[in-house]
């Protein structure tokens, strides 16, 4: 069993920059795959970044590729998630994600096994 627990929301202005961390309590965290997801209202959960387990290869999505960065730090078991060059677009509730021993490229969100409750980022224009 694991608990995320995601802080770092708020507001930004356009262009601006925000970071995120999910701190994970339970065992093992160095086998769970991390993952961020975002749902902005009216629409449906959607996939952010994610880092593996193995190796800490990283997977993003088209939208955020270039202006996102996703790290984990296995020690202190919390990812972060580096925002820059904020769009009102990114506005959403950001979710963190684990899946244990998740090897795949593709995310969806009946991949994940735990959900942490939300972080609001919201991108004034």
């Amino acid at each position: 069993q694991v608990q995320l627990a995601e802080s770092g929301g708020g507001l930004v202005q356009t262009g601006g920059s925000l970071s995120l961390a999910c701190d994970a309590s339970g065992r093992s965290f160095s086998s769970y795959t991390m993952a961020w997801f975002r749902q902005a209202p009216g629409k449906e959960r959607e996939f952010v970044a994610a880092i593996s387990w193995i190796n800490d290869k990283t997977y993003y999505a088209d939208s955020v590729k270039g202006r996102f960065t996703i790290s984990r730090n296995n020690a202190r078991s919390t990812q972060y998630l580096r925002m820059r060059n904020l769009k009102p677009t990114d506005t959403a509730v950001y979710y963190c994600a684990a899946s244990l021993h998740y090897s795949g490229n593709t995310y969806y969100t009946n991949v994940m096994d735990y959900w942490g409750k939300g972080t609001l980022v919201t991108v004034s224009s």
